[in-house]
């Protein structure tokens, strides 16, 4: 469908200026009202768009509401309506709400009524659109909506305010935006606005004023502050990306309204809570469960299956690093919960969840969350993984996934990371990091997992330049594999660890087939192997010492393998004759040095052929696991000439070379020498440290005596646990007495059923409705008769509820006329199993009846208002012909007050000739005649007779007894009393003014 755009009046331009989502349910109307009174003249550009929980089939009043309370322009949400600045925006009932390019966008509902929650799904896609420009507020109302959505707005780097709790009607919105730990403001309504001005005044014209220049000067500042926060939490951020550090700070410096970040710096060294703020800020993760559920699905399809396929006894562990608030965490888990319940196979299952937050690890430990989730979670799977908790406004994870997981705090800069893992997850962090430590990241993460491993990064997020570590699995959804190690290579140094570098890997697994498989050779692969095998010299990969690591080409003719048992291979003992002394004379030098070292025009033994000899550094030594390495050449250049005698006026070339290879030989006897110095000093050092061990042992000896005596200890310290243990069994008997009385004693009858509906427990009380004797239990509900009147469902309504597992309350009366709230819900053990229902019966008849009378007031009340404002002469007389009631229609049309007129007798209303008549008609109506309405005329207090339509009607009592009879007396212009009077006498009938 192609997108259409609908201009607001006055929209000139497109949204580069802040919005604010503001978002309430029950009592926010109130909280509008205040909101907007209290806001100052705008004198920045700012938009508001107001999302309220409304009712789906009923129009909204309330775009006209606010019009009262604030001069901008306020506009009902149209779909494609471009937000322009100094407007109000107004979600219609029965939508969804959404933020696109600065247009709104309207949507139709996805979940039933009930699981909507339009706060959250509008300030997410505020978040995604204006990022560190969207503002939300979260007024008065029920339940959680709003609090996911402060989490993604604050992870975007904006703004969240809240109302104070105390002031709202109701709280549940407000403290659940509170409870996440991220409301910058929390304030009454009235006082929210000028904050938020002076906020967006600050932090708005920082942002697009602040020059390059400014920022410059600024630097050694911003490195102070970072210093402040790590010497305060010993996190240091100075490897983040500095546009992400920068925009942090700003927010925070608009928070306190502080515009040199030289004053920041002041306040943030005498301040420690702001340090906290300022981390936590720095720390917000933008996450949700099932985040990108496409990258999820594919996920689930093309790796768990490997993993699932392998042997069972082998395990599955995974890795989700900066798992934040744990809802990604959670996500892994249940994926692989779900394989493991549809597999036959039942590997060992572990997932390592860590974040550098405590706080963040203390909610994902916690595990629970909004209720807001079902936005993410499928039903199926909010059914099967989470318990909605008693006040209906979160989530709780379930054991069984939550026994998958292990919680804790890491900081991935610093602390050794996990190892032989099979997935390792981390998304949506690498984005905020500098390329140095991205690429540190994955060498840690190349490390941490086996062989064939996969590596699940965010949609924004790729391996970069670390393609010698990974390759694409599935780069849509950010799946990667790992790559194995070269033959002899060295792993990825990963010196920001505690353990140091991590050193080699080593496949100690074999991978699964699917995933070991290599790739199809590229062009350039394929030309680079054929210049290797063809043009490249012969060389070999060595280390210091010389033992050959790696062969390449024909190194046959260099290099010549010994006679005897077979041992490690060194280059020093394999060169062929002519080349040994020269080797080994410059692989000392090429490890002094760490530099390249030549050695032309030698001749091997028994060859016309000249020799090249040349020594290159590969690598540095970095610890006893990586050492260094060097590449030892070959070339050979073939003489024109063969060599003849020599000259007698010449030296003897041969008598060169021997002096050569003496001179090697004493250059290799003094590295000898100096080696063997070495290794006597390692040696005294391992004996002094094997002296150090066997005092230890010694001392892990005595360690053990005393152990064995602390055990003793414990035997006698458990022997008394178990008779305190033997008390607690004697205190559960007497509670449950005592429980037993309260039930009893309680006066509500309560009874409780199995999974077969059969009767377990009852009390007294229940006797009363459902005819229980002892001898019931265990027997079915269904073959015990009850004593309510009207209601037969009680069976099929417990049978409902063990099957949806939702309450049902019913209001049902006995035959004798009382009233109970019936309420069956299901029986939870506190291990959270159902086993049953319980059922209760609470006495309401007092409630009833105040109802009944209530209703009966209303009513009343209700007619009362009617003959109120009735534009008709409305009157009550008893029999007697006392005036009883007397409305104000009477008084304005016939003159008298009420409390004139109730001192009045009715026939000084009526005229002479008519009197006769009306009292015999009213005799007639309390003896319970029907009298149609008839034309009658009656007095005023200026003794003007006005024609009626009299309408006269019995009141009758309780017991039938008519008591009083009321009239309603309309005025007509027309008088059919005196009509029929002429026509009588032949004589035209008077007007109104005559009579």
């Amino acid at each position: 469908m192609a997108r259409t755009t609908q201009a607001t009046p006055g929209a000139t331009r497109p949204a580069g200026f802040p919005i604010v989502g503001i978002g309430a349910s029950a009592g926010g109307l109130a909280a509008f009202e205040q909101f907007f009174a209290g806001m100052p003249a705008l004198e920045v550009d700012v938009s508001f768009v107001l999302v309220q929980h409304l009712a789906p089939d009923h129009h909204s009043l309330l775009t006209d509401l606010v019009r009262r309370y604030t001069p901008l322009e306020v506009f009902e949400v149209v779909d494609g309506m471009k937000v322009a600045p100094r407007c109000v925006y107004i979600i219609p009932p029965n939508r969804d709400l959404a933020l696109l390019d600065g247009t709104l966008r309207l949507l139709e509902h996805t979940a039933p009524r009930g699981q909507r929650y339009p706060i959250d799904h509008f300030f997410r896609s505020l978040a995604n659109d204006l990022r560190e420009l969207a503002i939300c507020i979260v007024l008065s109302g029920t339940g959680s909506d709003g609090a996911l959505g402060v989490r993604a707005i604050k992870g975007m780097g904006g703004m969240a305010m809240a109302q104070r709790p105390s002031t709202t009607e109701f709280d549940g919105m407000p403290q659940s935006a509170l409870a996440t730990g991220l409301v910058d403001f929390e304030l009454p309504p009235a006082e929210l606005a000028p904050q938020l001005l002076a906020y967006v005044a600050r932090a708005h014209r920082r942002s697009t004023a602040t020059a390059t220049a400014v920022r410059a000067t600024e630097a050694q500042t911003l490195r102070k502050v970072l210093v402040v926060l790590r010497d305060h939490t010993t996190h240091d951020f100075s490897q983040y990306k500095p546009s992400t550090i920068r925009r942090r700070i700003e927010r925070r410096m608009a928070v306190h309204q502080l515009d040199n970040l030289a004053d920041y710096l002041t306040h943030l060294q005498r301040s420690p809570t702001e340090v906290s703020a300022l981390f936590s800020d720095l720390l917000i993760g933008v996450t949700s469960f099932f985040r990108d559920s496409g990258a999820f699905r594919t996920l689930e399809e093309l790796v768990l299956p490997t993993l699932f396929a392998r042997d069972p006894t082998q395990g599955i562990r995974v890795w989700c690093a900066a798992c934040s608030t744990g809802e990604e965490a959670y996500s892994l888990a249940i994926l692989l919960q779900e394989r493991v319940e549809a597999s036959t196979r039942r590997p060992r299952i572990q997932v390592f969840a860590t974040d550098i937050d405590e706080r963040a690890i203390a909610v994902a430990r916690a595990g629970v969350y909004p209720a807001t989730i079902a936005a993410d979670v499928s039903p199926e799977r909010l059914a099967r993984y989470f318990t909605l908790e008693p006040d209906g406004l979160s989530y709780r994870v379930q054991k069984s996934v939550r026994d998958l997981l292990v919680f804790s705090e890491q900081d991935l800069n610093k602390d050794p990371p996990f190892s032989r893992l099979d997935l390792v997850s981390c998304r949506n962090l690498l984005i905020y990091l500098g390329a140095d430590l991205q690429q540190r990241l994955l060498a840690l993460f190349h490390y941490a997992l086996h062989p064939g491993g996969t590596l699940f990064l965010g949609t924004s997020e790729t391996v970069g330049a670390s393609t010698e570590l990974f390759e694409p699995l599935q780069a849509t959804a950010r799946l990667y594999r790992r790559k194995p190690d070269l033959p002899g290579a060295l792993g990825p140094t990963l010196s920001g660890t505690r353990s140091g570098n991590l050193g080699r890997l080593g496949a100690n697994k074999v991978p699964d087939a699917r995933l070991a498989e290599p790739p199809r050779p590229s062009l350039r692969e394929l030309t680079e192997h054929a210049i290797l095998h063809h043009v490249a010299p012969a060389a070999a990969l060595v280390n210091a010492d010389g033992d050959i690591l790696y062969l390449h080409g024909r190194t046959g003719a260099y290099l010549e393998l010994p006679p005897g048992e077979m041992r490690p291979s060194n280059v020093l003992t394999l060169a062929r004759g002519g080349l040994g002394p020269q080797l080994a004379t410059a692989l000392p030098q090429a490890v002094a040095l760490h530099g390249p070292v030549r050695c032309p025009r030698l001749h091997l033994a028994g060859s016309q052929a000249s020799v090249e000899l040349s020594i290159h550094p590969v690598t540095r030594a970095a610890s006893a696991r990586e050492p260094a390495l060097f590449l030892v050449v070959f070339r050979t250049s073939e003489s024109g000439d063969e060599p003849g005698p020599p000259d007698a006026g010449s030296p003897d070339p041969r008598i060169d070379t021997l002096e050569q290879e003496l001179q090697a030989k004493e250059v290799f006897l003094q590295v000898a020498n100096t080696r063997m110095q070495a290794t006597v000093e390692e040696l005294r050092s391992s004996n002094e440290e094997l002296q150090s061990v066997n005092e230890e042992l010694q001392s892990t000896n005595e360690e053990l005596e005393t152990g064995k005596e602390e055990l003793q200890s414990v035997n006698e310290e458990m022997v008394t646990v178990n008779t305190e243990l033997q008390a607690k069994v004697n205190d559960l008997s007497r509670v449950n007495n005592d429980m037993n009385n309260l039930l009893a004693g309680t006066g509500i009858g309560t009874l409780f059923l199995d999974h077969s509906l059969q009767i377990v427990r009852f009390t007294p009380a229940t006797t009363q409705i459902v005819h229980l004797i002892p001898g019931d239990v265990g027997r079915p509900l269904a073959h015990v008769a009850s004593n309510l009147l009207g209601y037969d469902g009680l069976v099929a309504d417990a049978r409902e509820v063990l099957d949806s597992l939702v309450s049902v309350e019913r209001e049902v009366q006995t035959r004798a006329g009382t009233w109970y709230t019936l309420r069956i819900r299901p029986y939870r053990t506190l291990e959270n199993r159902i086993e049953g229902v319980s059922i209760t019966f609470v006495d309401v008849t007092e409630t009833v009846r105040t109802r009944q009378a209530l209703e009966e007031a209303n009513d009343r009340a209700r007619l009362s208002v009617v003959v109120r404002d009735a534009r008709d002469a409305i009157t009550v007389q008893d029999p007697q012909g006392r005036t009883l009631a007397w409305n104000p229609a009477a008084t304005r049309v016939y003159g008298w007050t009420e409390a004139e007129a109730l001192a009045l007798d009715v026939r000084d209303r009526i005229p002479v000739e008519l009197r006769e008549e009306e009292a015999a008609r009213a005799l007639r109506i309390l003896q319970g005649d029907v009298v149609a309405p008839y034309p009658s005329r009656r007095r005023t207090r200026d003794g003007a007779a006005l024609p009626m339509i009299v309408t006269a009607t019995a009141l009758v009592a309780d017991d039938g007894r008519a008591y009083a009879i009321s009239t309603m007396e309309h005025e007509t212009s027309d008088d059919p009393v005196a009509a029929e009077v002429d026509h009588g006498k032949k004589t035209p009938r008077r007007t109104r003014s005559a009579s």
